[in-house]
């Protein structure tokens, strides 16, 4: 490190220690007594805003909570009067479209000054009738847009085989359990009860009875023009659809997701599934008293969080993800493998690992054996193919014979994962194809899951760390793969995390794993991009705006958990002693943190779809910085500086 003195080097080694200290104790605090770990994951102001729909769509209303989420939606609207996707954002239409809505529904006077800039901002955006499609369904439902508003979604489409075009088996996960009970929805147009009457047709700048054209076009394209043909065309035909054929397909719909409901954990494990899954059964009448709609009513309340200072509503929970990240994060910082912290969260992460239901990833394998874990406690249908190789290397990483078993089924799972093209999705196979983006149902940009680099990094990483070398198929193809889709100013993207930062991070360290050459111009590209990158403070960050390629390059504030990723993507690639790590480490170390140990970051620092769902998982910032710290520790007392494990 040029320029360092053995007085600088002392100090900074004596911060890091207390540092590490510090943050390793409170990560141990959090743990529960089975050995898992668990932080909030928070989402912008749709949920909660749902959530209050929700319960006016039943009339089961809740007066006490509906006021505290309330006054979460009003602590994180903006001071010019909208709500962001994320922190710091612009403000999004159909956020604030939402969030007004839910606040007028819970008793907010619209002539208030917050609604007031509220509604002068979604004037502004084009009014409530510019909102995108699932916000227009919300609206569909109160009777506030005709249902001309919203996309066909013929509930046949329950019926396509899967060699048809347009299937519910070449729609994602996130999607099919989504959409399943939604089509009902559409099929059978409730309406909500909305005991209150709350109307707000103050937020179009038309009226929406004399709007003729719903569906757009964004995209220009021939294919989006042909489904907006298709969809007019279906729009004339589906009112003479066979009853008898309409029946079945709701039955279809029904079957499908009643047979994924999933316990308390609820279907798919989101909250927009859960939601429309109970929607879809009180509209076709099912008893209150329904131990499934009962079951299904629960799992919503789950998600229902006293967070730091206001209540709001997760969009899902995290546990498999927390722990595992967690324990390496401890693992690094110095932690035993065998000591109790380290070993109940393995010893539970064990007990969650799926290995007796074929889900529906198996529609594409299906002599494959289950062998993954799911992101949240339960969610069986849907194992996760990043989690499971996450999980995969920590068990690996402790040498513990009792988690053989364990790691040898997920290795077997994660190979047989791999798609066509030698990446990894996260949850299917192949499930890439693009066109269907185009349907206007799809305005989100995410009604697929293909191979993306993070996550197939991971699984690379975990592969390379059992022992197969460059020359193992999967690994073979998987980092062709990865090359192929490095950006041409060296970095890679970060699908499920914000943003390049993270994909780079995770691409340099599947490299450094498999025993590529770090010094090879493409990686050293890599590492050019992710110094110049990096902030006068030592620190690094991006925000969700780069997932604009025409703000790619904008600069944004430092953040713990995007400053970790850098650091541990530049060790990776051999940069331990460069200047710009030491200058991370001492960003890190200085770092302001909180009572609970984190250190402070109000950014989002991940996604669920980009440019459209945004992430701030809380725990970021705790074990991503212990770790990154960790490994600089570690290595810089080793005598060969090279990261030995897949992450």
């Amino acid at each position: 490190m040029s320029g360092e003195t053995m007085a600088d080097s002392s100090h900074l080694t004596d911060q890091l220690d207390a540092v590490l200290s510090d943050a390793m104790t409170s990560l141990k605090k959090r743990q529960q007594t089975d050995g898992h770990l668990i932080f909030d994951l928070e989402a912008d102001a749709t949920i909660p805003a749902e959530y209050i729909f929700l319960n006016h769509f039943l009339d089961e209303c809740e007066p006490e909570l509906e006021a505290e989420l309330a006054s979460y939606l009003r602590s994180i609207q903006q001071e010019g009067g909208g709500w962001p996707l994320y922190h710091g954002g612009a403000p999004d239409l159909s956020a604030s479209v939402k969030a007004y809505f839910a606040l007028k529904i819970t008793g907010d006077d619209p002539d208030a000054p917050h609604m007031t800039k509220a509604r002068d901002v979604i004037h502004g955006l084009g009014g409530a009738e510019k909102s995108n499609v699932f916000t227009r369904y919300a609206l569909a439902l109160f009777g506030e847009v005709p249902w001309r508003a919203v996309p066909v979604m013929p509930v046949e489409l329950m019926l396509m085989p899967r060699w048809f075009p347009v299937s519910m088996a070449r729609f994602s996960y996130w999607s099919r359990t989504v959409i399943a009970p939604l089509l009902i929805l559409a099929a059978l147009k409730p309406k909500a009860i909305n005991p209150t009457g709350t109307r707000v047709q103050e937020l179009f700048v038309r009226p929406p009875e004399t709007i003729r054209h719903w569906q757009q076009n964004p995209t220009g394209s021939f294919a989006g023009f042909a489904f907006i043909q298709l969809d007019k065309i279906l729009r004339i035909v589906e009112p003479v659809f066979p009853k008898r054929i309409r029946q079945k397909a709701i039955d279809r719909a029904l079957s499908f997701f009643t047979e994924r409901l999933n316990g308390e954990d609820g279907l798919g494990a989101i909250f927009p599934a859960m939601a429309n899954a109970v929607m879809a059964m009180e509209a076709l009448g099912v008893p209150k008293n329904d131990p499934a709609l009962q079951t299904a009513k629960k799992s919503i309340k789950l998600l229902v969080t006293k967070g730091e200072g206001e209540t709001f509503v997760q969009p899902c929970l995290s546990p498999i993800w927390d722990t595992s990240l967690t324990a390496h994060a401890l693992l690094e910082a110095g932690e035993s493998p065998m000591s109790d912290s380290v070993k109940s969260a393995c010893d539970w992460l064990v007990s969650k690992q799926i290995l007796d239901v074929r889900g529906d990833w198996a529609d594409n394998a299906p002599e494959l054996r289950p062998g993954g874990w799911a992101f949240q406690y339960n969610n069986a249908h849907y194992p996760d193919v990043d989690d499971t190789a996450v999980v995969g290397m920590l068990l690996h990483r402790t040498q513990n014979p009792a988690y053989e078993e364990a790691i040898a089924r997920a290795e077997e799972w994660i190979i047989g994962m791999q798609s066509s093209n030698g990446g990894w999705g996260a949850f299917d196979i192949d499930n890439d194809d693009d066109y269907l983006n185009y349907i206007p149902f799809a305005d989100h940009g995410a009604l697929l899951d293909p191979p993306t680099e993070d996550v197939s990094a991971r699984c690379i990483s975990f592969l390379a760390q059992l022992g197969h070398g460059r020359d193992h198929p999967a690994i073979k193809r998987g980092v062709e793969y990865l090359k192929s889709q490095q950006q041409e100013d060296g970095s890679w993207y970060g699908r499920w995390g914000t943003n390049y930062v993270y994909g780079t991070w995770s691409v340099l360290s599947a490299l450094n794993a498999v025993g590529e050459d770090m010094s090879a111009p493409y990686v050293q590209k890599a590492v050019a991009w992710l110094k110049s990158r990096q902030n006068p403070d030592g620190g690094w960050g991006e925000s969700g705006d780069s997932y604009y390629s025409h703000m790619k390059s904008d600069p944004a504030p430092s953040t713990p958990s995007q400053t970790a990723w850098a650091l541990m993507g530049l060790m990776a690639a051999g940069a331990v002693d460069d200047a710009s790590v030491h200058k991370g480490v001492e960003n890190l170390t200085a770092h302001k943190r909180t009572d609970d140990g984190r250190w402070e970051e109000p950014w989002y620092n991940a996604v669920g779809f980009p440019r459209v769902f945004y992430l701030r998982y809380h725990g970021y910032s705790h074990f991503f910085p212990t770790w990154a710290l960790g490994r600089y520790r570690k290595l810089m007392q080793a005598n060969e500086k090279k990261v030995p494990w897949g992450m």
